[in-house]
Formats: C-alpha cells, structure tokens, sequence
C-alpha cells in the first residue's frame, strides 16, 4: 500500500498496521523536516483507504500533490489576488471527492481562518463513495492562533466518517489543545544509503549535490533548482560576511539589491540556503572536515576562521527571530540590515 515510499519503515509499519486492524484514529499528525514525506505518505495512506471503495482513488489523490507544477501555478496565481478574493474562495485540492487537501497560501503563505471554517463544513457531508472522506492539512503550523483556533471544533467532535491528517515540521510549534487531540508519528530524515537509492530511482541529475544541500530530505532533494539555490545561497554569504566583519557592509548593500528590488523573491526562500551556510559555519568552527556547500568552502572558512561559538549562536539565534518576523510581513531591507548590524556588533 505504500510502495514507493523510502524511509521512517516504523511509521509506515503502523500505518500498516492500523489499515489492517481497522482501528484508525480520527486524527493523525505527521511531524518531520521539509521533504522528508510527510505529504507523500498521507496520499497514500488516504490511497489505500479510499481505494477500497473506488479503484481510481490513488490515480486521483496523487493529482493533488502540491510539487506538481499544476498546483504550484494555481498556489503562485492567487497570491495575487486581493486577501477580500481569497476569503470569498478559499484555496483546497480535492480531484476525489473524498480526499481534501488544505494548504498554506497567500503572500505570507498561511493557512486562513476561511479555509479552517471549510474543513468544518466539508466535514458534515457524507463521503459520495465508501465509509470515509480523508482531509489532509498541510502544514498546519503555519495556521495562526485564529485559524488554529477555528479548527478546534473540529478536532474535538469529528463525525464518525471524517479523518483527518495533518503535517508539520515541529509538533512542538503547535498549541498543545491541538497536539493533545492527535496521534502524533515523527518522520525523521532518510539515511545516506536510502537518499542514494531514491535518488538512482527518480533518476536525479547532480544526485550527490542535491543529497548534500537536502540532507535527508528527498521531496526537497528533486524540487531544488540549484541555481536558483546558489543565487539566494550567495546573497546570504554576503551577508554573514558582513556581519563577521569579513566583508564591508557597503559590498551587502550591493549584493542585497536583487533581493530588495523584487517583490517576487520572498525572505522566506532566503533562509533554507542561510541555515545551511551557519550548518556548515558550526562545522568548521568545531574543526569537522564534511560540509553541504562544499563549492564555498574556502569562503566559509575565512568567516569560520574570524568569528567565535558566540558569534555562531548569536547569528543562529536571530536567523530563528527572522523566521518568526517573516510570517508577520516584516519588510525585507530593515530585517536583513538589523541582522548585519547586531553581529557586528557582537
């Protein structure tokens, strides 16, 4: 029921589990890095639960697969629109009329109170095939308190047909009202060995990269677009050197200036690249020899060479503040500037 799917062998077991004893919880939470399958594996869990009742069901559920090109269109097109549009319309996948997918979008990429409000009410209908209808909330800690909140009802007085899954990165970045009323799995990241044997099978291009820059994480690993990576990779090492006083804060004005100019390029796509290079900072620092951006390295090991392990948790610690500033709307330039001026400073 789960073929294809590499890694976390315990969880798939249980979810194999419970399918052949029938007793399912009504509410199941995947927790686990970005790309490590959360998604992945609820389709099929919710494949093979549907398929009972119909035999197209995997063919349809896996439509709704939000890396498909398709879907990133649709999620890219409506962050265009005014927030009163996404409101009247809120934003899910159900190609089976069975299976819901609810994920984040708009501008700051959250999930909405509008769409919380849909979970309850699609919840009421009866499924059109079979004994079930499957909803998939994806990501559900980007909700805010509102939409968390909103979704409570739900959680506690779920009809007897509905199941719900959700996916997170951290469970522990959820209220506790919502963590308490779920079965929680943790996915943790692919082996070496299994990343290597899923990359020869999807036929990766630049396998041994991808693998390095995702560690662990195959979803992440096939979407990346190197070049893409290595753009915004850049702007955040003209930043870090800035802030160790490597580099003139004059020379990250100007390599902040693409970045600043574009309202398309979101500080969110900046910082996966910006904890990989402080991954590899920590690495070097410490005096290991093995680190993912191993075509910078002798740029990562002037900045290694001049700062200190307080420097290196201070910038840790206000790369997490830009996390939580970003999912607030915060304007870029200041954000950045304040980041650069309080390493420097340290």
């Amino acid at each position: 029921m789960f073929e294809g799917f590499r890694g976390n062998a315990g969880v798939v077991s249980a979810l194999r589990q419970m399918c052949g004893s029938g007793r399912i919880p009504q509410t199941i939470l995947l927790a686990g890095p970005e790309g490590v399958g959360k998604a992945t594996l609820a389709r099929k869990f919710a494949a093979h639960l549907l398929s009972q009742s119909d035999a197209h069901a995997a063919e349809l559920i896996e439509r709704d697969d939000l890396s498909l090109e398709a879907n990133r269109t649709i999620i890219a097109e409506r962050e265009k629109w005014p927030s009163e549009k996404r409101a009247e319309d809120p934003l899910l996948f159900a190609s089976h009329p069975d299976f819901l997918t609810f994920c984040p979008e708009g501008p700051l990429r959250q999930l909405s109170i509008q769409q919380m409000r849909l979970v309850k009410s699609r919840s009421q209908l009866r499924p059109l095939k079979g004994e079930r209808r499957i909803f998939l909330i994806d990501q559900i800690d980007r909700a805010s308190a509102q939409s968390a909140d909103s979704l409570l009802k739900t959680l506690e007085e779920p009809p007897p047909h509905l199941i719900l899954v959700m996916t997170a990165q951290n469970a522990f970045d959820l209220p506790q009202t919502i963590r308490s009323r779920s079965v929680l799995f943790h996915l943790s990241p692919l082996s070496p060995e299994e990343m290597e044997a899923f990359g020869e099978q999807a036929g990766w291009k630049d396998a041994a990269r991808r693998a390095a820059l995702a560690p662990g994480c195959p979803g992440l690993a096939a979407t990346m677009d190197l070049a893409v990576y290595e753009k915004r990779r850049g702007v955040m090492l003209a930043m870090l050197e800035a802030s160790s006083a490597q580099g003139g804060f004059a020379a990250w004005v100007k390599a902040s200036e693409s970045l600043l100019a574009s309202k398309s390029e979101k500080l969110d796509f900046y910082l996966r690249p910006l904890y990989a290079v402080l991954e590899d900072l920590v690495v070097l620092h410490s005096g290991g020899g093995r680190v993912r951006n191993e075509d910078v390295r002798p740029a990562l090991e002037k900045i290694a060479g001049r700062v200190g392990f307080e420097w290196l948790m201070e910038a840790v610690q206000k790369a997490d503040e830009m996390v939580a500033l970003q999912r607030r709307n915060v304007q870029k330039g200041p954000t950045l500037d304040s980041y650069v001026v309080g390493l420097r400073g340290c």
